[in-house]
């Protein structure tokens, strides 16, 4: 595992007891496509719990009543304006922790990239933001982009940059492990705005970009689908 020390300042690595015991479980091979669904949904609830007490503000709401009859000051979020974006296919297992973690429903847009085999470069296939096409319309403030792995970083850059232009002001990065090479690529794409949290790091790649010891292909896991 990578020295979080040695990491860019805006990457946040979790030393949560429970979540560190819960990635160790996630790695074995062992894991069934239930055991996968579940683990990533409970890793990102803990991370998601770090990630939103940094991220979020508590703010005074409007008066409202008990059902004893007393009036109470009630509590909101700031920013109100969130958007959760998982990046196909294995963004779609932290989707429901964040659902839950939050307060009140957020819009949820799709992001589909996935590696060029040759290249390990980026490439776009969905892209599902509002008026993507025009900077800052119908933007969210704040941005929570969901994928369990950084493995290049391309991925993750890329997605970042989209987010960008579609005209967010703050982003989140939620993933559940990555390496230390393309963790350092995604928090320096945008720096000012942006801060990565996960659950770990590992350091080395192997030459078909997948992270050693890793998770293996967590949407092959998660689909069942390994050996396609």
């Amino acid at each position: 595992m990578t020295d979080p020390a040695q990491l860019p300042k805006n990457v946040h690595v979790s030393n949560h007891p429970c979540l560190q015991a819960k990635l160790s479980q996630l790695r074995s091979k062992s894991a069934n496509a239930r055991d996968v669904k579940a683990l990533i949904n409970e890793i990102s609830l803990i991370l998601g719990c770090e990630a939103l007490a940094k991220g979020l503000t508590a703010v005074p709401g409007p008066t409202d009543t008990t059902p004893l009859g007393f009036e109470y000051a009630t509590v909101q979020n700031s920013p109100e304006s969130v958007s959760l974006v998982p990046i196909l296919r294995s963004g779609l297992g932290m989707v429901e922790a964040l659902q839950t973690l939050l307060p009140v429903p957020v819009p949820v847009h799709h992001l589909g990239l996935y590696r060029e085999p040759a290249t390990l470069s980026p490439v776009e296939y969905y892209n599902n933001l509002p008026n993507h096409n025009e900077t800052g319309a119908g933007a969210s403030r704040l941005a929570i982009l969901l994928d369990p792995v950084i493995a290049t970083g391309g991925t993750c850059a890329a997605a970042i940059q989209t987010l960008k232009e579609w005209g967010v002001q703050r982003i989140i990065v939620l993933a559940v492990i990555g390496a230390a090479s393309g963790v350092t690529k995604a928090a320096e794409e945008w720096p000012e705005a942006v801060d990565i949290w996960l659950a770990g790091v590992d350091e080395e790649l192997t030459d078909r970009g997948m992270l050693k010891p890793g998770l293996g292909d967590v949407g092959d896991r998660l689909f069942l689908t390994i050996g396609k």
